[in-house]
């Protein structure tokens, strides 16, 4: 498949031929990407360009990480795959040490190809455990594409083509910046968490499965909530029979900063975590670990994944693992986001399409607007700048239900000087586009 190169134009014919035409592509003239090299990644013609997206939140440690990959290798070398049906240490021992970065009791773990598996699957712990079938996710929300997964998300232009499970509700998320009340906080006393019992009381039997939100807002734009909403969020569930459930497909692995996964940065303790993206650093690899006592509720219940747990993504999950504690990148994720946090508030008080910046670690936002003042969404220009960063060698993603929030989330072995690269390319970026309108 290597054996020839083929034009940006034979691929596009390609894909529009042969592949969904839901299939997405970034920016105006699409890019071709052939290299990566820890948080770089490199075009056919051989261009460098600073992954400041990390490959939509996957690469965590880095592209092609030299502590990662000889083990992998070795790996595939040796098994390719064999079945949880049969007995093989990697998947026993990476269960054990992932168990080992959980807060609690979290510590049985179930391993799948992806964020929406683990999504799936957390429901069916909920409800089995539970024996509820109500749930209450977040507006803004994103937890994938598959059918339970599209219901409890809480953006319309993900929820479409199919039939929805019943009993899913939707709580205002904490979105300071545009209040569905129009308060402002503190004084706001965390009406969008409290609205939470508003819609047990009264949407529900009373009783609920699980409450299901991301500690940051991903595809909502990197939407970070007050400090005290987790908090009030999880008290009201539990007191109502429900499970929490944090979904850490992009938060976690140390992205936030310091703490290895993004609930912890709130002070709260979920029920169940699942995650994928961050955790193979590439590979297709979801996981969701919870308590022992959830977990039996599982006991006597066939449940199977071919591929989940398979020695090669076993292999490269421990590998990633180690990476993050040997060069500290939730470390280095607090400092570098920090550096880039400073900086996009300069940018900020300098650039007037800057309405708000927000997030934390290396989950960081910046919402353009046209107007500050109506907060009108400023997305054609999100979109023109995506391209005028790609043009610099930086490329950047976007979030939020109009599509007008800046994403910046490169993998976590950024250095200081890759920081200010991005401060730098985003101030011309902005600049530009502030003449061209």
């Amino acid at each position: 498949m290597q054996s020839r190169n083929y034009t940006v134009e034979e691929i596009k014919k390609m894909r529009e031929e042969y592949l969904l035409p839901s299939t997405m592509s970034y920016f105006s003239t699409p890019l071709e990407i052939v290299r990566g090299e820890m948080q770089y990644v490199y075009d056919a013609a051989g261009r460098r360009y600073l992954d400041g997206f990390g490959a939509v939140v996957t690469i965590s440690v880095g592209h092609c990480h030299p502590d990662v990959i000889p083990t992998v290798v070795e790996q595939v070398r040796t098994l390719q795959h064999m079945t949880t049906l049969y007995y093989h240490p990697a998947i026993a021992v990476y269960a054990k040490k992932l168990a080992e970065t959980m807060p609690g009791e979290l510590k049985v773990s179930f391993f799948t190809n992806s964020g929406c598996e683990a999504t799936e699957l957390s429901a069916l712990l909920a409800k089995n455990f539970t024996k509820q079938q109500e749930f209450i996710a977040l507006r803004h929300s994103f937890h994938g594409r598959t059918l339970m997964a599209m219901s409890l998300t809480g953006q319309s232009a993900w929820r479409h083509s199919l039939p929805y499970v019943f009993g899913v509700s939707h709580a205002p998320a904490g979105y300071c910046y545009r209040c569905p009340y129009s308060l402002s906080y503190p004084a706001c006393d965390l009406a969008c968490a409290r609205q939470i019992e508003e819609i047990v009381k009264y949407s529900t039997s009373g009783r609920i499965a699980a409450f299901i939100a991301e500690p940051i807002q991903g595809f909502g734009g990197v939407v970070c909530p007050p400090k005290e909403y987790f908090e009030i969020a999880y008290r009201i569930v539990r007191n109502y029979g429900g499970l929490c459930i944090s979904d850490e497909v992009q938060t976690g692995f140390g992205r936030t900063g310091d703490r290895f996964w993004g609930i912890e940065q709130w002070g709260c303790v979920p029920d169940i975590i699942t995650m994928a993206k961050g955790i193979g650093n590439g590979v297709p690899l979801g996981a969701v670990t919870t308590t022992r006592p959830i977990a039996e509720s599982m006991r006597g219940k066939v449940h199977f994944n071919t591929y989940g747990g398979n020695p090669v993504s076993m292999t490269q999950g421990f590998a990633v693992l180690e990476a993050i504690e040997k060069h500290r990148y939730p470390r280095n994720a607090k400092a570098m986001g920090d550096l880039l946090l400073d900086g996009f508030k300069g940018l900020q008080e300098k650039h007037r399409l800057i309405g708000e910046v927000r997030g934390m670690g290396l989950m960081l936002g910046i919402e353009l607007v046209r107007d500050r003042a109506t907060k009108e969404p400023a997305a054609k220009e999100t979109l023109r700048l995506m391209d005028l960063c790609k043009d610099r060698g930086l490329l950047i993603g976007k979030g939020a239900m109009a599509g007008n929030v800046v994403r910046i989330k490169p993998p976590m072995c950024i250095d200081k000087g890759d920081a200010e690269f991005i401060i730098r390319t985003l101030d011309e970026g902005l600049g530009i586009i502030e003449k061209e309108g």
